[in-house]
């Protein structure tokens, strides 16, 4: 798609989730991720619970925890969503509205994802939210990240140039990409392959694969008056 960057490595990706990510427009994903985690939670029974979940934790509606997936203790998951072995979801977490995690990905202490999709190794460890979006394979979002997915004004969100007629739509981060902690993304933003986004920086539109976002805020320091 034209002005859309490197992302994922489609190789990388559960084979079974591959299909999420053939075509364009690329947020039609989330659409296809609708129906597929329908497809599966009319399949799910209570069976699917084969992980390490915590007598604390909260599994609403229907959710599928592989052997070696772990669910801490005061965590909220709420179906449908799917944890591969390997994946964690830490205290006091949240889950919701749709939500895939590949192996080793982890949701960490405080973080709420919702309708998101999270690549093998993907991370979002410490107070992140993550709306409507999807984080590529080893990519890291550092502590307090915020992906927004709606906008303050008006209504449709742009990606990449692309009206998308969307009201609600986050963030795609590539492979291997770094978010610096308290970085905020607007709506529609895409994060290429091994691209690092500093600290505190608030991001939107689309920052090129194997790219650097700089914050250069100009601080001061003057004597103390008596």
């Amino acid at each position: 798609m034209d002005g859309f960057p490197d992302t994922f490595d489609l190789a990388r990706i559960p084979e079974l989730w591959r299909h999420l990510f053939e075509g364009d427009p690329p947020w039609a994903l989330l659409a296809r991720l609708d129906a597929f985690l329908a497809e599966l939670a009319a399949a799910w029974g209570e069976g699917d619970v084969l992980g390490d979940v915590h007598p604390s934790a909260v599994l609403e509606g229907p959710v599928r925890v592989d052997a070696g997936a772990h669910v801490a203790p005061h965590a909220y998951v709420w179906g449908p969503a799917w944890l591969m072995a390997g994946a964690e979801v830490g205290h006091g977490a949240t889950l919701r509205g749709g939500v895939l995690l590949a192996a080793g990905a982890k949701v960490g202490h405080a973080t709420e994802v919702k309708r998101s999709v999270f690549l093998p190794g993907a991370k979002a460890p410490h107070f992140n939210y993550v709306g409507d979006s999807v984080i590529g394979s080893g990519a890291n979002l550092g502590a307090g990240v915020k992906l927004a997915n709606l906008k303050t004004v008006g209504a449709s969100i742009v990606m990449a140039g692309h009206a998308t007629g969307l009201r609600k739509l986050g963030s795609w981060i590539g492979d291997g990409a770094s978010i610096g902690c308290n970085a905020v993304l607007a709506p529609g933003t895409v994060v290429g392959a091994g691209s690092v986004v500093y600290a505190t920086a608030s991001v939107r539109g689309v920052v090129p694969a194997r790219s650097i976002v700089k914050v250069r805020p100009g601080l001061e320091t003057v004597p103390m008056r008596d």
